[in-house]
């Protein structure tokens, strides 16, 4: 009798802990994102309340790689860019181990007029796990998007990628890898383009490296020249993980564009910040004084002085300017309320296991990656969206391939200028409707541009009926588009 006793002890046990692992393993197994996925097998398909369409799959369909810029077409603006491993210099810092576009980080401007088709070959020397570019907010064919595993292959040391586009939106953007991204952009994988500049210009593009903050790759208290009374353009680009406020110290100023779109009516602006949120670009109209002004951004020593002799230094104003009701108001290209599917992308975090790792996970309409939904679409579809968000924290959401125009705020209408975003800053608790045309065929990522969030699964796809990709996540390309 006493030695069943700890038998029938050892085998309760046992049964108690199958119990207790089963399902975790369970949970453990569903979580892995298995090598070769290709995007059209993610998630299930969402089609808006739209009619239903088959989803294409390999060897059917349009395939994306075909997506390109006219071949017959010459190119106006030609740019090598040599990717390398490699130190660097940040002036008034030192050197930084990191990433660099021709020995330079952040690499070369990149400017073109309206209409031109630019060409830019991406050569990797020696960034070991592969690169490529994404040109942030440029609308381009979905072969030049520059996504690893989605548009194409990550290069790879020794390989060439050629990326063409028209240069069609006048406005600011700029440019990163999208392979790994959540660590080759903050080393310093990133640069700067702008359509059709002004000879007023003034680049503001705010980077960390390793909790340096820099202006144009540059510590610290930074100048430019200007003449008194002239009116320069500021165009501020935030090129990190979270959102961030600027502010002028000694002058007003108008916020003229957001996200490389021409604001209505921009009204001016005194004793208040502009939020700038992460991947996100504002453009300030500043008509400057007899002395200096400073552009301050965000806070601490990295800030822009334009103008000579002494600048005033202030803090962060308390009040901030409401793109929602900012500008006049002007009639839009389509009808909101035409719209032909809509979608809910309602961001969440959960506990359970990512890619076999335990902890705190983002959720896409309660669904972790590579489960979340997939916005279907049709070409020439008017698309709703509704973005909410849950999570705790705040999230700068990009989608890829279009600009959207904001219709609310947590249900307050827009009355303003159409705020037109490809990086709508979405805090916790906020509630965002947007609107746009399906009007460029591809399979189009929409995540967050924290960057480190997108690598946790905070990462869906606008899908083309129709559309296919012959590029896979993982496998033996090793493309990691996050």
């Amino acid at each position: 009798m006493t030695a069943r006793l700890p038998r029938r002890r050892v085998l309760v046990a046992l049964v108690a802990t199958l119990v207790v692992l089963a399902p975790l393993g369970w949970m453990w197994q569903q979580s892995l994102v298995p090598n070769g996925l290709a995007p059209m097998d993610m998630g299930y398909a969402d089609y808006g309340g739209g009619p239903a369409m088959s989803m294409a799959h390999a060897g059917h369909g349009r395939d994306l790689s075909k997506l390109v810029a006219p071949a017959n077409q010459a190119a106006d603006v030609s740019v090598k860019l040599v990717a390398r491993k490699e130190s660097f210099d940040i002036p008034g810092r030192g050197p930084m181990k990191g990433y660099t576009l021709n020995h330079t980080s952040p690499g070369p401007r990149i400017t073109a007029k309206q209409g031109d088709l630019v060409e830019v070959t991406l050569i990797n020397e020696s960034v070991p796990d592969g690169a490529t570019l994404h040109w942030h907010g440029v609308d381009v064919p979905a072969a030049v998007a520059g996504v690893a595993g989605v548009t194409q292959d990550a290069v790879m040391p020794g390989q060439t990628f050629v990326y063409r586009f028209v240069a069609v939106d006048v406005g600011t953007y700029w440019y990163h890898s999208h392979q790994l991204s959540h660590e080759q952009v903050k080393d310093g994988l990133y640069g700067v383009l702008v359509i059709s500049p002004s000879p007023s210009d003034v680049i503001a593009a705010v980077h960390t490296y390793d909790k340096i903050r820099t202006v144009n790759g540059e510590y610290g208290e930074r100048r430019v020249s200007a003449v008194p009374g002239s009116t320069v353009r500021v165009r501020l680009i935030n090129t990190d993980n979270g959102p961030m406020a600027a502010w002028v110290d000694g002058a007003q100023y108008r916020v003229v564009a957001v996200d490389g779109t021409e604001v209505n009516g921009p009204t001016l602006v005194e004793g208040k910040s502009v939020l700038v949120t992460a991947g996100g670009r504002i453009d300030l109209a500043i008509t400057l004084p007899s002395g200096a002004i400073r552009i301050g951004l965000g806070g601490g020593p990295t800030t822009l002085v334009i103008g000579s002799g002494d600048a005033p230094t202030g803090a962060e104003p308390g009040a901030s300017v409401d793109l929602l009701s900012y500008g006049k108001t002007a009639a839009l290209p389509f009808d909101p309320a035409s719209a032909d599917r809509h979608f809910e992308y309602r961001i969440g975090r959960r506990p359970g296991f990512y890619d076999g790792v335990p902890g705190l996970w983002w959720t896409i309409n309660g669904h972790q990656f590579p489960k979340v939904p997939m916005f279907v679409v049709a070409e020439g579809d008017i698309v709703r969206m509704t973005v909410q968000n849950k999570s705790g924290q705040v999230h700068p959401m990009h989608l890829h391939g279009h600009h959207v125009v904001v219709l609310s705020r947590n249900g307050v209408a827009a009355t303003g200028s159409p705020w037109w975003v490809d990086s709508l800053n979405v805090e916790d608790d906020e509630t965002y409707e947007i609107a746009f045309v399906a009007d460029n065929p591809g399979i189009w990522m929409d995540h967050c541009h924290n960057l480190p969030h997108a690598a946790q699964g905070l990462i869906t796809h606008l899908m083309y009926e129709g559309i296919t990709t012959p590029y896979h996540h993982n496998g033996p390309t090793k493309n990691q588009p996050e």
